[in-house]
């Protein structure tokens, strides 16, 4: 199986086997240079050449990367420091009432709930959660929550804890048939799983960069539709609100017609130039050849646990990505992790599970290595 990118892209991939990009992706070099640059200008030249017209324009690249890699359009795309920042402002800014309710999944990241549990505590909309069956959620025990007063469905398009995979197509279906909006969270799957807002309509998408798009902490885009971006005031706003960002008027505020009336603040501006550059090299591969090439190597990680008889719980179906996660009857699974780490190679702990998660940069070796480690850990334990 040949290697879908140079190691000079992620040069560390030589000093260990890392099969743990849903904790943490490693950071695209590119990327690392970039935001280095950025701060090393800064800190010598102050403002001299990042300057007022720099600092207005400082989200344009990132406008452009992240719109072309999920097919929507510059200005559908805000830039914000994180994805829960994001998720949150949008939140408020939708504020479902007493009357409402809002849809997502017990397994699912708190983040991607949390800032609808805050709105509620204030509003007194309904949290409805729908409940996994042995690790897993049948989308249809999440369609059969909504109704005629669910206003949001937010959910993450890959669950953290087993890799399954929504069908958007079904859900924003489901959704909208009750004029309710489908808000996902892309942070497991931008980069490493195709998404079309232009083919499939969902209403919003955050995401954080520094898991599957090989980016930096500190970064992250929010995709709002123009329908719904026409119809909703920001939660959280700022001086950069204002269409005019340096009118510096304190007596209005006047939102651009854009998603960028979500960019409200200051932030590690270089996190944003280095999430660009991550995101034009996931879009100059493609994001379909990273999801068929990542699914080879989980499928043949998840051929080998099996011979070596580990107990799979992962997603198995067609809605599975390249997270994998498996445990082996009485071992203990963070001993396995501790040994493994001593290897180097590192994956993580999810619940009893060990959670693998390649990515691009990892090879066949690489799957081979682990299995063989895990050989000596489980005899060694």
């Amino acid at each position: 199986m040949k290697r879908l990118v140079s190691n000079k892209y992620f040069p560390s991939v030589n000093n260990f086997t890392y099969l743990n990009t849903a904790n943490v992706g490693l950071m695209l070099n590119a990327a690392e240079i970039e935001i280095n640059n950025w701060v090393k200008d800064l800190a010598t030249n102050g403002s001299n050449n990042f300057n007022e017209i720099a600092e207005q324009n400082i989200f344009v690249s990132l406008h452009k990367s992240a719109a072309k890699l999920i097919n929507a359009t510059s200005n559908d795309i805000a830039a914000g420091s994180s994805a829960t920042e994001l998720l949150s402002s949008l939140a408020w800014a939708i504020m479902p009432n007493k009357n409402q309710n809002v849809v997502s999944t017990n397994i699912v990241f708190p983040s991607t709930v949390y800032p609808w549990m805050r709105v509620a505590s204030s509003t007194g909309c309904e949290i409805r959660l729908s409940k996994e069956k042995n690790n897993l959620i049948n989308t249809i025990d999440i369609i059969e929550l909504i109704d005629d007063s669910t206003s949001v469905v937010c959910i993450s398009h890959v669950e953290y804890t087993n890799g399954q995979v929504f069908d958007l197509d079904i859900l924003c279906e489901a959704a909208h048939r009750h004029d309710a909006l489908l808000i996902i969270d892309a942070t497991q799957s931008a980069g490493a799983i195709p998404i079309d807002v232009n083919k499939t309509p969902v209403d919003a998408v955050v995401c954080g960069a520094y898991k599957w798009l090989c980016g930096p902490f500190g970064a992250a885009f929010m995709y709002v539709s123009p329908k719904l971006s026409e119809k909703i005031e920001p939660g959280l706003v700022g001086f950069r609100s204002h269409k005019n960002m340096w009118e510096l008027d304190p007596s209005r505020v006047d939102y651009p017609d854009s998603a960028e009336k979500f960019e409200f603040s200051t932030m590690a501006f270089g996190c944003a130039l280095g999430l660009a550059k991550s995101i034009d090299f996931i879009n100059d591969i493609g994001v379909e050849a990273i999801f068929k090439y990542n699914r080879r190597l989980a499928d043949t990680l998840v051929e080998n646990l099996r011979s070596q008889s580990a107990v799979i719980t992962s997603s198995e179906n067609n809605n599975r990505s390249s997270i994998v996660t498996a445990y082996f009857k009485n071992k203990d699974s963070n001993k396995i992790i501790e040994y493994l780490k001593k290897r180097k190679v590192y994956v993580s702990l999810r619940g009893k599970a060990i959670r693998f998660s390649p990515h691009l940069y990892n090879t066949i070796d690489d799957i081979s290595n682990a299995n063989k480690e895990i050989d000596r850990a489980i005899s060694h334990i």
